[in-house]
């Protein structure tokens, strides 16, 4: 009989602990929330577990320091003049220098939310009245969508992935779903305290314009089926915790629930299984951030029968991209160190993931907002990972380095990939960049001021997403190209691979081929190498094949100052770290110029930009050219000068070989010809 209960007890936790489900129904919600034992508060804490909320206020020290930074702004909100305002968003907000509309309504719902918690942790009824009026403000505003998704402008838009391309409605956005997951805290937070009156005129503001916008009308929304966007996930968690906020008076909306859970399932199927992510880290922050509240409200609510932080992506990985991609800042993506803390907090909590802690530690600061209360720092045990660097196979990026923390190590973030992202991509196939000091010393321009035309097929004649503003190989002038246009059919394998990846307690070492990037009109094949002799050495192999008398530039933009000498290129940073880049090439001539290029977005108070280029030309004498390119940190200007010195370049038998006095000794490295192409021996 023992054994029979033994057995009871392991099977039940072993579906509790099961890999997320791929579908959901509203009849399995129904059942798994039991509406009608629903009592306000209960999305994210409920009357029986204030009091451990409020003990985490005065035992935990970032806790209380993040109270004490909410009082002070409930003061503000309570004491500052407000009014109720109607204020119309600007027909192009950005060309606009401001977006009044979407400032007050950010700061009323903000205020009701700051209020409403308030209220629930003190009980002081002041703060519920105040709480209110913000709210129902919120509810009087016409529109939550941003104007810069209005009809007119997003219209031209070149769809992504799974999008077709006949799409005509846009009533629900980023902005929509960040205004309903807020009111929808608000209002199960306020709910005791308001008259029917006032809680009808907060549902009012949610199914008028979040849920109704959304339940039975999915298929017409772009971003419905777009799961490789963060989009996707973002818009249905907003709609689907506005749902679950509702319910006590309107059970009939565990439909939208249900296709809300089901529709971030199959994005979240959409990260790698390294957890790459082709948008870039700021992009999968915020669709993890955003997707966590609805998450985490479905969870608790059906006593953990629907988690999807149980995903195997999520389970897998959980913040690990943030960690290891830590350098990158490829396509609309910047350098930030993607949080927020609470989010972070939370992923770790439900999965585990000891690198996603050791990232949380190592990376992020102090947390201030409201859910780094109710999601608090875990207690899961930081561990740095063993290998230190990582391809995201479903990508095609890789980052190689020899250390996370220490700053006199070098990393490098490199990537092939495909050029069928539209939407947040660049045209960088064979990109890579190189940190050393913290500093980018060959960098990403990042993410530029979005325009109204950024998202269209002008989008990548713009230097920050054209090939020309980033760290590729052309060929008499000829650009990369993109697998997507507006009202085109898709055009398959646009871009290439990383063939090879090898890591060793000496080397790091990647072999990836970006030929078909490009037409192929001017550049007939390139394969690109890059070495990372750790703990500081970068060398780049390119192999070139055009026409004879072809010109070849190698472009790299320098992310510090730069000295442009006859040999080579000297790169200083502010605190006086030096490396030298030196190209050479095989049985050919090379000379290095400096140049820069201009960009200005379309908007009233747009900046011109210089961005600042170096590139070895050569004129290519046979149909292959062979060019290596070491970066390398140096002591000073002689110092770099003898390093250029040492540097050759020669070939034996089919064998490359290139030499350099490195800053330990002597450095050689020997690249053997195979069918197709040299590879690191």
């Amino acid at each position: 009989m023992k054994t029979f209960s033994w057995s009871l007890i392991i099977l039940a936790l072993c579906v509790l602990r099961s890999p997320v489900s791929a579908q959901t129904t509203k009849e399995e919600v129904a059942r798994s929330i039991g509406i009608g034992q629903l009592r306000h508060p209960y999305l994210y804490f409920s009357d029986e577990e204030k009091p451990q909320i409020l003990e985490r206020i005065q035992s935990d020290p970032e806790c209380r320091d993040v109270m004490k930074r909410l009082l002070a702004e409930g003061n503000r909100y309570m004491r500052k003049p407000f009014q109720k305002r109607v204020i119309h968003q600007p027909a192009h907000p950005r060309f606009e220098p401001k977006n009044e509309a979407l400032s007050y309504l950010s700061d009323a719902s903000n205020g009701a939310l700051t209020l409403s918690f308030l209220y629930q942790m003190t009980g002081d009824e002041k703060y519920a009245r105040r709480a209110i009026e913000y709210a129902e403000a919120v509810c009087d505003v016409p529109e939550w969508r941003n104007s810069a998704h209005a009809f007119d402008i997003i219209y031209p838009r070149v769809w992504p992935w799974n999008v077709p391309n006949d799409q005509v409605v846009f009533s629900y956005d980023l902005n929509s779903t960040r205004v309903a997951r807020t009111l929808a805290a608000a209002y199960d937070w306020l709910y005791p305290a308001m008259t029917r009156q006032q809680r009808d005129r907060l549902r009012n503001g949610l199914l008028e314009k979040a849920v109704t916008r959304v339940r039975g009308n999915s298929e017409f929304f772009w971003w419905s089926t777009a799961h490789r966007c963060n989009w996707s996930a973002i818009c249905y968690s907003g709609v689907g915790i506005s749902a679950l906020a509702l319910l006590t008076e309107s059970p009939q909306l565990t439909d939208i629930i249900a296709e809300s859970y089901n529709k971030m399932s199959l994005t979240f199927d959409q990260i790698g299984d390294e957890g790459g992510w082709q948008e870039g880290r700021g992009y999968y922050s915020y669709m993890m951030t955003s997707s966590a509240y609805f998450m985490d409200a479905l969870k608790r609510m059906t006593k953990n029968r629907l988690d999807l932080f149980r995903h195997p992506k999520i389970q897998a990985n959980a913040f690990d991209f943030q960690l290891y991609a830590v350098t990158s800042a490829f396509g609309d993506s910047e350098r930030e160190n993607g949080g927020p803390t609470f989010a972070v907090n939370k992923y770790v909590a439900e999965t585990g993931s000891t690198t996603s802690a050791y990232y949380r530690e190592q990376f992020l600061g102090v947390g201030e907002d409201i859910f780094d209360i109710l999601w608090p720092r875990s207690r899961v045990q930081a561990r740095e990972p063993a290998h230190k660097s990582r391809v995201f196979k479903n990508i095609d990026w890789a980052i190689l380095r020899s250390d996370f923390a220490n700053p006199s190590t070098v990393t490098i973030a490199a990537k092939a990939g495909f050029n069928d992202d539209p939407h947040h991509g660049h045209l960088d196939c064979g990109h890579f960049t190189v940190t050393w000091q913290k500093v980018p010393f060959i960098r990403d321009l990042g993410r530029m001021k979005y325009d109204e035309q950024y998202f269209n097929e002008e989008r990548f004649d713009y230097l920050y997403a054209s090939s020309e503003g980033h760290n590729v190989v052309s060929v008499n002038g000829e650009r990369q190209v993109v697998a997507k246009l507006k009202d085109s059919a898709w055009m398959p394998n646009i871009g290439g691979r990383i063939l090879d990846y090898r890591s060793d307690d000496k080397r790091e070492y990647i072999v990836m081929d970006p030929t078909h990037s490009y037409p192929g009109k001017e550049l007939k094949k390139w394969r690109r190498s890059i070495v990372l002799e750790k703990p500081v050495v970068t060398l780049v192999l390119d192999e070139v094949s055009s026409a004879p008398g072809a010109r070849i530039a190698a472009r790299f933009f320098p992310g510090v100052g730069s000295t442009i000498r006859k040999d080579h290129v000297l790169l200083t940073d502010n605190a006086e770290h030096s490396m030298a880049v030196i190209p050479i090439v095989l049985g050919n001539e090379n000379r290095i110029v400096g140049d820069k290029a201009a960009s200005l977005p379309v908007a009233t108070d747009a900046v011109l930009e210089w961005m600042q280029y170096v590139e070895t030309i050569v004129t290519a004498k046979e149909g292959t050219t062979i060019m290596a390119t070491l970066i390398l940190p140096v002591e000073d200007a002689e110092d770099a000068r003898r390093k250029t010195a040492s540097a050759k370049i020669s070939m034996t038998g089919g064998t490359v070989t290139v030499v350099v006095d490195g800053p330990g000794g002597p450095m050689c490295w020997s690249f053997e010809k195979r069918d197709d192409g040299f590879v690191l021996q």
